[in-house]
């Protein structure tokens, strides 16, 4: 099985460079995707068996003010991806994202609830969505929601830094998710990558941590598993403004991965240990 992902040096990515050694990864020096139709020439030209897109615009924030490159890089590149490999007839799978939803009421999101963003960052991701089923090929969009690893800057990585300066923070208590580590992402895209190309599976799916838990309940496992002493106040959402909002309700039933693919919820706690051992 021959195989290109876009996207090497984020979370996710840098994941799937560890486990596919054999596939090729292409960086935004190779393939931007803020120019969508460079990306589908370079699938083209490279006509591999699969194609997977662990590149996005991730500044949430940023994303208010910068929607329209969002939206290019979220929105159009992986539909130009999407239809690039229809016309190869192989299988494109695309990450995305719990931001798809508005993040009311306290039940987990089905894959199949309809979307409806509250910030730019998410709406960019619902239009990458929408074009890629548009194309009309064979694709799994997996969305996924807070995640976690040794790399790069996430809220792990966060917590540990700001516990070298500080014994006390205000973590927001009423956002609840499922922490997912990138290592357990790119295991699933990878086994999904195999099924499609085998002929088995598509569609849209969710995959993200179990427990679920809150921002503060996050924290307080981080430094449990750092052994630092710092003592975590819960404040609502409200009481830490931020330029871009964010959904309260995070939560996302995975039972369609589990029944199309067997992959099941990764317990986060566990690998939670793993990321923490590897950045102290």
């Amino acid at each position: 099985m021959s195989m290109l992902v876009f996207g090497r040096s984020g979370q996710v990515g840098s994941a799937l460079a560890k486990l596919a050694q054999g596939a090729r990864f292409l960086g935004r020096d190779a393939a931007d995707l803020a120019n969508p139709s460079a990306c589908a020439a370079a699938i083209l030209e490279a006509r591999p068996s699969v194609v997977i897109n662990a590149a996005a615009y991730t500044a949430v924030d940023r994303a208010e003010e910068d929607e329209a490159l969002a939206q290019t890089i979220n929105g159009e590149a992986p539909g130009e991806m999407a239809r690039a490999c229809a016309e190869l007839d192989i299988p494109f799978l695309h990450i995305s994202t719990d931001y798809v939803f508005d993040g009311s009421g306290d039940r987990p999101w089905s894959a199949t609830d309809p979307t409806a963003p509250v910030n730019a960052y998410g709406r960019s991701k619902a239009a990458g969505e929408a074009a890629v089923r548009a194309a009309g090929g064979r694709h799994a969009i997996l969305r996924t929601s807070w995640v976690f690893s040794a790399t790069g800057s996430n809220f792990v990585t966060t917590m540990l830094r700001l516990s070298e300066s500080r014994d006390a923070l205000n973590i927001v208590e009423d956002q609840i998710g499922g922490p997912t580590p990138a290592l357990a992402i790119a295991e699933a895209l990878l086994e999904m990558a195999g099924s499609m190309v085998r002929g088995r599976g598509g569609g849209t799916y969710h995959f993200a941590g179990a427990p679920a838990t809150s921002w503060k309940g996050f924290a307080e496992a981080i430094f449990v598993a750092a052994d630092r002493q710092v003592s975590v106040t819960g404040i609502p959402t409200k009481d830490y403004p931020t330029p871009a909002k964010r959904p309260l309700n995070s939560r996302l039933d995975c039972s369609a991965l589990e029944t199309d693919f067997g992959i099941r919820p990764p317990d986060w706690r566990a690998a939670l240990d793993d990321v923490v051992k590897e950045l102290t």
